[in-house]
């Protein structure tokens, strides 16, 4: 995937960050806005032509890392969220998990 274009973008329209490789939607991380402060992840999909590389990780970075950016915190009710953010403690601090 070196010569591979890849950009997250946030659209909040559809209540969700989408992955682009080379101008074509990959995937996506859906969420919801519960208040000012917090983004909800629910449902994280990568489609089944560019699983196994690495796009999920690279969607869940950016858009964990704009969040911090804007100073929110991030909800990982989403299971691949929720094992990313444990495998990658450095998103810990903008993270409030769900109460179970």
């Amino acid at each position: 995937m070196t010569d591979t274009a890849i950009e997250v973008v946030d659209v909040p329209d559809l209540g969700r960050f989408e992955i682009h490789v080379d101008g074509t939607l990959a995937g996506f991380a859906q969420y919801r806005i519960p208040d000012a402060e917090h983004v909800d992840f629910i449902h994280t999909e990568i489609d089944d032509a560019y699983a196994g590389q690495g796009l999920a990780g690279r969607l869940a970075t950016a858009s964990l890392d704009q969040l911090r950016a804007e100073g929110r915190r991030a909800i990982p009710h989403c299971p691949f969220y929720a094992a990313f953010i444990k495998k990658h403690p450095e998103y810990e601090d903008i993270t409030d998990w769900p109460a179970r």
